[in-house]
C-alpha cells in the first residue's frame, strides 16, 4: 500500500482550494478605458476624451446551481419553551434558528447585541384574552364571563399601553380589533380602528361600574371586598401560558381582576397542557375562565373580512372544537360577519361599511379582547439565511424549506429550536393547528400556489397559469401577471360539474343532476397544472402523485358531513354547511394539461387569491386538508379505523367515542391504522370505489400499500408529503423531529433565493410645529428605501388622518403626489379653523405594493388660540 506525505499533500490541497476559491471572487484587472475630462488650452476651458489605464473589478459568472429540493441536507427539530434559554444556545451553537417570534424587550436586546446572532422581524404574532362564554358551569359556579356586558367592560379594565411598552419592552403595539396591523385593512378601516381605541381606552373606574352592575344583576354580592354567589366567593381560572411574555400578561389580568373583588386561581401551563382545556374540554366543565391566547398570521392579510368569522362563531370558526361550538353570537352581529365571510358585497365602498360595522359589534361581544400585535423578532446564527414572511416570521413562511441555507456553503445540518412541538395530533383532516406543528408539515409539503412572504399574494408553485372570470363590478383586481382576469356579464354553472357528494352510492352528484335550472355565480377559477404534472412529483414513500389524491381529498370535504357515510361527524356539519352556502362546483376539464374549474359566490379582493390550493384541488394544509398533507393510500388506513369506531379524526368526535384521536406520527393510533393497512394489503382495497376505481386499478392500489409499508418500517409513522423535505423520524417524548432534504424533488434549490429582503419603505414626516387659526399647513412626508425614494407606482396608499386636541378624528384624505417618493398633505384655512387649540396629530399611513405592511408616521402640531 503507497504511503501519502500528508503535510506536503495537504499543502497542494491548500493550494486548490485557495484558487478555486479565488476562480469565484471578484477580479480587478487592468483596462483601457475611456474617460471625460475638463482641460485648459491655451487659456480656455476645453472637454476632452482620454484614454487611461484604471482597474477594472470584473464580478464572475456565478456557477450554475444543479441542486434539487432543500439546500440543506438535514433539518432536526427540538422543543426548548424558554425564549431566554434559546438564545444562550445559539450563542453557543446549540441550536442554529429559533423559530418563534419573540416580543420581550430584554430578550430581544441580548438579540441585537450578539455578534453571533441575525434576526428577522415580523408583526402578525398578537396576544388575546380568549374567554370562556359558558354562564354556568357543570358544578353549578358562576362564570363571569358568560355575561356579554361584563367582556366588553373588561376591555377597560385592560391597560394595553402598560402591556406594550412595560410587559413587552416596548416590542408591541395595543391592538382593540380582530384586524391585524400587518393588513390592508389596518388602513382601509383606520378611522373606525381609532374610534374603538379612544371608546375603549384604559378606563378602571369605568370598568369596575359595569361589571359592579352586572354582578349583582347575576345574584352575586360583594362581602369584605370579595366577589360571592350563593355564599362562596366567586373564582375566576385564569389558564395562563408560561412559554412567553403570557406569563406575565396573565398576572397582570389577574391582578386586576383580584383588585376589583375577584378571586383568581392562577393555572400555569405550557401550550401541550392548555390545549387539553380550552381546545379539546367542554366549556362548561368549568376548567377555565380566561386564557391567555397567542395568534399568529402566518402570511400577509390582504383582507381580514373572514377573519371576524372565524374568532367569534361556530359556522365559520372551528366548528369541531368544543369552545367555539359555545360561541352564541347576536343576529345583527351573525349577519354582518356571514355577509362579509360569503362575500355578500358588490363594491368596496359596501365591504367596506360592513367592516366598520362589525368592529363594534365584535368589541361588544368580546369573547375575545385584543390585547397587543407584537413586533417579533426570530433569531438565528449569522451564517445562516432563509425568507422570513413579514407577518408569519420563519415559522409561518412557506417558503421556509426552499431558502433555507448556510450562506457560504451546501448541504449540512440545521437545528431549529421551537417553544412546542407534536402539540396535538398530527391528522391532516381535524389534527394540529399549532404553527410550531405546522412549520415542520409545511417542510414535508408542496403546493399548488405558495404565498409571496411580502405582499400575502399567492404566487404559483406546481400550478402553471389561472385566469379568473368575475361578474361585472365586483371589486377585484390583479397584481402579478401569473393570473388573468376578466369580467364578464354572466357566470353559469356547466351541467357536468360537481356540486355535492351522495355517502351512499359514493359518486360526485352533478349540476345537472341537483338543479332545475343551472345556477349562476360571481366567479369562476380556471387553474392549470404545469406541463409535466403530476409525474414530476411523488409521495414521500415513492408512490407516484395522481389526480386519485386530489379527489380522494375532494371526497373527504362532503362525505364527513353526510349522516350515511361511515366517517359522519356531527361537529364538522356547521363547517361544512358554511363552506356549501357559497360553493357551487368543481370541475375537472383536463388531464393533460390538467386543469381544475372552480364555481363559487365567494370571493377575494385579489385575482391573486381567488386562486388557492383548495380551489385547486391539491391535498395540502390549505389546501383540501386543514393540517397537513395526505396521500389516499396512507389516509386510507385512518378512514378504515375511524369507519370502525376506534379511532377519530376531530377531537370532539374523539372525545364522544372515547377514543383516541388520529395522529399519523406517534401514539398509539399508529397500531391501530397499522393493522388495517394488512386489510388493505390482503383485500387491494379501493376507497369510495364507485367514483375512485375509474383512476385507480388494483395493481396500482397494491403497489402503493406495499410502498406505505416499507415507508412505516424505515420512519415508524404513516405522514407523506412530496414537499423539499421528508419525515425521517420523530421522538414525542423527547420532543424532536428529524427531516432530510428530499432528492427527487424537482425544484432547483434557488427558486425562490430572490425573497432575501422585504422593501418596506422608510417614512419620514414633516411640516411646522404650531399653525395659527386662519393659517394653511402644508406637511411633506418623504418615503425612500435604502436611502432612494420609493417608485410612486409601486405604493399602493399615502393617507392620512388628523386628530384634533380631543383626540377625536377631525378630517382623513390623501396625500398629493409631488415627485418621486415625495408627498404633501395640505390643511387648508377651512380644515385648521375647525380645530380647537391645543396639540393634534397628523397621522400618514403608507402601504407599499411590494411589502404590504402599512408604516405609520405621527406629527404633532399646536394650533395656537
Amino acid at each position: 500500500m503507497k504511503r501519502i506525505n500528508w503535510p506536503a499533500f495537504a499543502g497542494i490541497l491548500w493550494l486548490m482550494l485557495v484558487f478555486m476559491l479565488s476562480a469565484c471572487q471578484p477580479v480587478a484587472t487592468p483596462e483601457m478605458v475611456v474617460e471625460t475630462v475638463i482641460v485648459e488650452k491655451e487659456g480656455e476651458t476645453v472637454i476632452e476624451t482620454i484614454e487611461v489605464e484604471k482597474e477594472v473589478v470584473v464580478e464572475p459568472t456565478p456557477e450554475p446551481v444543479t441542486r434539487r429540493g432543500a439546500w440543506v441536507d438535514t433539518v432536526v427539530f427540538v422543543e426548548e419553551p424558554s425564549s431566554d434559554t434559546a438564545v444562550t444556545r445559539l450563542e453557543t451553537g446549540d441550536i442554529d434558528v429559533y423559530a418563534f417570534s419573540i416580543a420581550e424587550g430584554p430578550i430581544a436586546e441580548r438579540i441585537y447585541d450578539s455578534d453571533e446572532l441575525d434576526y428577522y422581524t415580523s408583526y402578525g404574532s398578537y396576544n388575546e384574552l380568549t374567554f370562556n362564554p359558558v354562564a354556568e358551569f357543570d358544578d353549578g359556579t358562576l362564570n363571569p364571563f358568560g355575561d356579554q356586558k361584563i367582556r366588553e367592560a373588561m376591555n377597560w379594565l385592560i391597560d394595553r399601553d402598560y402591556i406594550a411598552q412595560e410587559i413587552q419592552g416596548g416590542m408591541a403595539r395595543p391592538r382593540f380589533t380582530f384586524i391585524n396591523f400587518a393588513s390592508a385593512d389596518t388602513a382601509r378601516v383606520a378611522d373606525v380602528i381609532a374610534q374603538m381605541e379612544l371608546k375603549y381606552a384604559h378606563d378602571k373606574e369605568r370598568a369596575n361600574e359595569v361589571i359592579t352592575e352586572r354582578m349583582e344583576a347575576l345574584g352575586a354580592e360583594m362581602v369584605d371586598g370579595i366577589w360571592q354567589y350563593e355564599g362562596s366567593p366567586v373564582e375566576i381560572i385564569g389558564l395562563i401560558r408560561t412559554e412567553d411574555e403570557r406569563k406575565e400578561i396573565g398576572d397582570y389580568v389577574a391582578n386586576q381582576l383580584e383588585d376589583i373583588g375577584f378571586t383568581v386561581i392562577r393555572d400555569y401551563k405550557t401550550s401541550a397542557e392548555a390545549s387539553t382545556c380550552w381546545i379539546s374540554s367542554k366549556p362548561s366543565t368549568g376548567c377555565f375562565s380566561f386564557y391567555t391566547g397567542g395568534w399568529v398570521s402566518t402570511s400577509i392579510a390582504r383582507d381580514t373580512a373572514g377573519d371576524v368569522g372565524f374568532f367569534y362563531t361556530q359556522e365559520y370558526g372551528i366548528s369541531s372544537w368544543p369552545l367555539w361550538q359555545a360561541y352564541e353570537p347576536g343576529e345583527d352581529f351573525f349577519g354582518v360577519t356571514a355577509d362579509l365571510a360569503d362575500s355578500n358585497f358588490g363594491s368596496m365602498e359596501e365591504r367596506n361599511q360592513m367592516m366598520r360595522d362589525v368592529i363594534p359589534l365584535s368589541l361588544e361581544n368580546s369573547v375575545r379582547v385584543w390585547l397587543t400585535d407584537s413586533i417579533g423578532i426570530a433569531p438565528l446564527r449569522s451564517e445562516l439565511e432563509v425568507a422570513a414572511d413579514l407577518s408569519g416570521s420563519i415559522y409561518g413562511a412557506e417558503l421556509w424549506p426552499h431558502t433555507l441555507r448556510f450562506k457560504e456553503r451546501v448541504g449540512g445540518e440545521v437545528t431549529i429550536g421551537m417553544p412546542s412541538m407534536m402539540t396535538q395530533a398530527w391528522n391532516p383532516v381535524a389534527g394540529s393547528n399549532w404553527v410550531y406543528d405546522m412549520m415542520p408539515m409545511r417542510g414535508a409539503e408542496s403546493q399548488a400556489v405558495l404565498y409571496d412572504p411580502y405582499t400575502g399574494l399567492y404566487i404559483p408553485n406546481r400550478l402553471g397559469s389561472a385566469t379568473v372570470y368575475a361578474q361585472e363590478g365586483l371589486p377585484i383586481g390583479r397584481s402579478y401577471d401569473w393570473v388573468s382576469l376578466e369580467f364578464v356579464d354572466e357566470i353559469t354553472v356547466p351541467e357536468d360539474a360537481w356540486v355535492d357528494w351522495d355517502a351512499e352510492s359514493q359518486t360526485f352528484i352533478t349540476a345537472a343532476e341537483m338543479y332545475d335550472t343551472l345556477p349562476t355565480v360571481k366567479t369562476r377559477v380556471v387553474m392549470t397544472y404545469e406541463e409535466d404534472f403530476p409525474e414530476n412529483i411523488s409521495w414521500h414513500d415513492g408512490s407516484p402523485f395522481g389526480v386519485e389524491d386530489m379527489i380522494f381529498a375532494m371526497i373527504m370535504r362532503f362525505d364527513r358531513a353526510k349522516e350515511a357515510s361511515s366517517i359522519y361527524d356531527e361537529a364538522y356539519v356547521p363547517d361544512y354547511e358554511a363552506f356549501m352556502a357559497t360553493f357551487k362546483g368543481w370541475r375537472i376539464t383536463s388531464l393533460d394539461p390538467v386543469t381544475v374549474e372552480y364555481y363559487t359566490d365567494a370571493y377575494q379582493l385579489d385575482a391573486e387569491n381567488n386562486v388557492s390550493n383548495f380551489r385547486a384541488a391539491f391535498p395540502n394544509e390549505g389546501g383540501l386538508y386543514d393540517q397537513g398533507g395526505a396521500a389516499w393510500h396512507n389516509m386510507v388506513l385512518a378512514w378504515l379505523s375511524e369507519a370502525n369506531g376506534e379511532i377519530a379524526f376531530s377531537d370532539s368526535k374523539a372525545e364522544k367515542l372515547e377514543v383516541d384521536q388520529t395522529n399519523f406520527l406517534a401514539g398509539p393510533t399508529l397500531e391501530v391504522m397499522k393493522g388495517y393497512l394488512e386489510t388493505a394489503l390482503a383485500d387491494g382495497i379501493i376507497p369510495y370505489e364507485p367514483t375512485l376505481g375509474e383512476y385507480i386499478t388494483v395493481e396500482e392500489a397494491m403497489a402503493r400499500y406495499e410502498n406505505l409499508q416499507a415507508w412505516i418500517e424505515r420512519t415508524g409513522h404513516i405522514y407523506l408529503g412530496t414537499g423539499a423535505l421528508y419525515i425521517q423520524k420523530a421522538f414525542p417524548i423527547e420532543g424532536t423531529i428529524i427531516m432530510q432534504r428530499n432528492p427527487d424533488y424537482p425544484d432547483l434549490a434557488d427558486r425562490y433565493s430572490r425573497f432575501v429582503e422585504a422593501p418596506i419603505p422608510e417614512v419620514l414626516l414633516d411640516g411646522p410645529g404650531e399653525v395659527e387659526a386662519g393659517e394653511e399647513a402644508v406637511f411633506d412626508v418623504f418615503i425612500d428605501f435604502k436611502g432612494e425614494p420609493y417608485p410612486n407606482q409601486d405604493l399602493d396608499m399615502v393617507s392620512y388622518l388628523l386628530f384634533d386636541a380631543t383626540g377625536a378624528l377631525a378630517m382623513k384624505g390623501d396625500a398629493e403626489p409631488v415627485e418621486e417618493g415625495t408627498f404633501q398633505v395640505v390643511l387648508d384655512t377651512e380644515a385648521i379653523a375647525d380645530l380647537p387649540a391645543g396639540s393634534s396629530k397628523l397621522a400618514v399611513i403608507t402601504v407599499s405594493k411590494r411589502a404590504l405592511l402599512p408604516v405609520k408616521e405621527i406629527f404633532e402640531f399646536v394650533v395656537a388660540e
